[in-house]
C-alpha cells in the first residue's frame, strides 16, 4: 500500500479546486450537477462563477435541518435515510460527501447509491475518519462522557480573549460538528481502497489530515499521548499520524473498465 500524503490545502479547497478543474475540462460549457451529501453541517464548495446547480441530502435531525435551510447555495434539498432519499442515476457530475460516510449505518449501500447517481467519467471525492487510527478507535470504543472528557481537555482549541484596552469581542456563532461515527469497517482507508477496487472505481488521489485530531484537542496533551499509547500497543496497526483521509475518485466512463 502506498504511504499516504498530507494535502496541501484542507480538504473543502481541494475538492472545490478539483470540481472546478472537472467543469473547466468539460468539452461544452454546461452547467454542472453537484450531488452534496452532508449538506446539514458543511458550507459547501466553491466553485466561483462556473455555472452550476447543487442538490443536498443528508440525514435527519433538527439541528441538520435548521442548518440546511440556512443555506442559500443549495437548488434543493432531501433529509432522511440516505438508503432511501432521491439520487437518480447519472444525474450528477459531482458527489462531494465529507464526513458522512463514517457516521451512516449501511455505509456500503449508500456509496453504491452515491455512485450510481454519478455520470460515466464522474468524479466522488470523500473525507472520512479512518476508524483504523488510533483517533477512530477511541473516537468509536469509548464511553461517551469519557471521550468527551478525553477530547475536550484544556490542551484544546480556545478561542482568543478580548484585545488589550478594548471591549469584548462579539461570540462567533459556533460551526456545527458531524453528528456521531458509527465507523462502519468501509469507513477507512483499507476499506475504500477495497471498495473502489471491487466496483471498478479508480482513486485519483488520496491524503491524510489531523483535523480531527486537532480540532478536538487530541494533537497535543493527554488526548494526543493516549493516541501515542494506543498505536504502540496496537504495534502500529492503529496509527497516530492522521485522524482522517480525504480521497479523489473516479468513475470509469467504460463502464467495463477494471482498476489493474
Amino acid at each position: 500500500m502506498t504511504e499516504l500524503r498530507t494535502s496541501p490545502v484542507s480538504h473543502g479547497e481541494l475538492f472545490s479546486e478539483r470540481a472546478r478543474q472537472y467543469a473547466q475540462d468539460r468539452p461544452l460549457p454546461e452547467r454542472i450537477s453537484i450531488l452534496e451529501a452532508g449538506c446539514g453541517w458543511g458550507s459547501g464548495l466553491d466553485l466561483g462563477d462556473l455555472a452550476h446547480q447543487v442538490i443536498g441530502v443528508d440525514v435527519e435531525s433538527p439541528a441538520l435541518r435548521a442548518h440546511t435551510r440556512r443555506r442559500a447555495d443549495l437548488a434543493t434539498w432531501h433529509l432522511g435515510d440516505l438508503r432511501t432519499v432521491p439520487m437518480p442515476p447519472r444525474a450528477y457530475d459531482v458527489v462531494y460527501a465529507p464526513y458522512v460516510i463514517e457516521r451512516v449505518p449501511h455505509a456500503e449501500l449508500v456509496l453504491d447509491r452515491m455512485v450510481a447517481a454519478l455520470k460515466p467519467g464522474g468524479l466522488l471525492m470523500i473525507t472520512l475518519r479512518d476508524r483504523n487510527t488510533a483517533f477512530g478507535f477511541l473516537d468509536r470504543t469509548l464511553p461517551p462522557w469519557l471521550r468527551e472528557t478525553l477530547w475536550d481537555e484544556p490542551g484544546g482549541p480556545r478561542r482568543p480573549g478580548p484585545p488589550a484596552g478594548g471591549p469584548p469581542p462579539k461570540p462567533a456563532p459556533a460551526p456545527l460538528p458531524p453528528p456521531a461515527a458509527v465507523y462502519d469497517p468501509v469507513a477507512s482507508r483499507q476499506g475504500m481502497r477495497w471498495y473502489c477496487v471491487m466496483r471498478g472505481l479508480v482513486i485519483a488521489e488520496e491524503y491524510a489530515s489531523r483535523r480531527c485530531l486537532e480540532a478536538q484537542g487530541a494533537g497535543s496533551g493527554l488526548a494526543g499521548r493516549v493516541c501515542e499509547a494506543v498505536a504502540a500497543l496496537s504495534r502500529g496497526r492503529l496509527t497516530a499520524e492522521h485522524s482522517e483521509v480525504s480521497l479523489v475518485i473516479r468513475k470509469p466512463e467504460n463502464r467495463f473498465a477494471r482498476v489493474i
